[in-house]
């Protein structure tokens, strides 16, 4: 009987929201927000999942204005939502045809926001005392990964990721220390000239940890180093002035940019050492 009563209701449901798409979501998310009943809300989120979503192409008519409608409603949404929660959002979002192969730079940005208010990047980091905080941080920026591709700035990623996690990069979880490279990685590509310069300090540095140098017979973490190069050449493609003295040149056109970035000179004959260790434990391997 129960079944049967409430199919009742999603039938009865379904009838208004053909009759008035845009004022039947609009009661329907009320029940989303934070302050709504925990039990009501997770039933009207199931809701929304199975019954709402999957017709998104018969019920968002006009096409553009409704799914305008349905995003600004998702994102009042987002302020207390679960991992999961999020992440049937931003699939759902991701879906629609104003995010679509054809949006503008701007729609991507506007994606990245959404992704950069559920990352919490305006709070202090604290690795030891936080450990979820991390793993959100991570989620996110793979989340985001994809609108960085096409074309949104991950400029405050970026400099969150300088500011806060690389300096206590050695206090992450292993796995998650992987994970974050691994994403560096992939960001690294869409950065700017200036967030470059103000990152390849701290990337130099890792890796000048986990290269080994020769004398010692320190085992290599070719993962950690293949992710750091990575993310070196692009920065330095980025800003490629700010890498001169790491690579041992001294130019003087009198330009500005003569004195831009940091300056890598005393590093220069250990990093180069290093690397040519790093070139000669690689062959070995793939012998």
């Amino acid at each position: 009987e129960e079944s049967v009563e409430r199919d009742a209701v999603h039938q009865a449901f379904m009838s208004l929201f053909r009759q008035d798409t845009k004022a039947s979501l609009t009661a329907l998310f009320k029940h989303t927000e934070a302050t709504t009943d925990d039990q009501i809300r997770d039933k009207v989120l199931n809701y929304i999942r199975d019954k709402v979503f999957p017709l998104k192409g018969e019920l968002l008519k006009p096409q553009e204005e409704m799914e305008r409608h349905i995003t600004d409603l998702i994102k009042k949404s987002l302020g207390d939502v679960s991992g999961g929660e999020f992440n049937m959002f931003m699939d759902f979002l991701t879906s629609l045809s104003i995010f679509g192969g054809k949006a503008s730079q701007e729609r991507m940005q506007e994606l990245v926001e959404i992704v950069e208010g559920q990352a919490d990047l305006d709070s202090q980091f604290d690795v030891t005392g936080d450990t979820d905080h991390i793993d959100r941080f991570i989620s996110c920026l793979q989340t985001a990964l994809p609108f960085f591709a096409r074309g949104a700035p991950g400029s405050k990623f970026l400099n969150y990721t300088n500011k806060h996690i690389l300096p206590a990069f050695d206090k992450l979880p292993e796995q998650r220390k992987l994970d974050l490279l691994r994403a560096l990685a992939e960001i690294s590509p869409c950065t700017t000239a200036q967030v470059a310069r103000q990152m390849l300090p701290a990337v130099v540095q890792l890796l000048k940890k986990y290269m080994p140098a020769r004398k010692t017979g320190e085992e290599m973490n070719f993962t950690y180093v293949e992710c750091l190069l990575y993310v070196l050449h692009h920065l330095a493609h980025k800003a490629p002035n700010a890498t001169n003295s790491l690579c041992g040149y001294k130019i003087v056109t009198g330009q500005p940019s003569d004195r831009v970035g940091e300056d890598f000179s005393e590093f220069y004959k250990e990093f180069t050492e290093r690397l040519t260790n790093v070139e000669d434990l690689t062959k070995a391997t793939m012998k």
